[in-house]
């Protein structure tokens, strides 16, 4: 009787020292799950981000790009947001600026 009632008195003691540090040790693996997630998604999509928009911003008269659609041309206006597209002789589309995904090396349309 003295024995279980001394296991009592001492087990409330213990649990709440360890309480605090148990929480914190149940949070560890969503704290680890959001680092990874960040250094595998998150930050490789930024960083494409900043290469698309400074490669949109650095589009220049006579480069060759390839659209979103797959079209293939070269650059024949310039605009703030849309540019014109020359996809063959005499024939011009206009495509917003986002929509171009690549500048081609000199020479690829012929």
């Amino acid at each position: 009787m003295f024995i279980s009632s001394a296991i009592a008195q001492t087990a409330p003691a213990a649990a709440a020292g360890g309480d605090v540090q148990s929480s914190l040790m149940s949070m560890l693996p969503l704290v680890l799950m959001f680092v990874v997630l960040y250094f595998i998604m998150i930050r490789p999509q930024m960083k494409r981000q900043k290469e698309h928009k400074a490669m949109i911003e650095a589009l220049a008269r006579g480069d060759e790009v390839a659209t979103a659609g797959g079209i293939l041309g070269r650059i024949s206006r310039l605009g703030d947001t849309y540019i014109g597209v020359e996809i063959a002789n005499g024939v011009e589309i206009q495509v917003q600026r986002s929509a171009v995904v690549q500048v081609l090396p000199k020479g690829t349309i012929k």
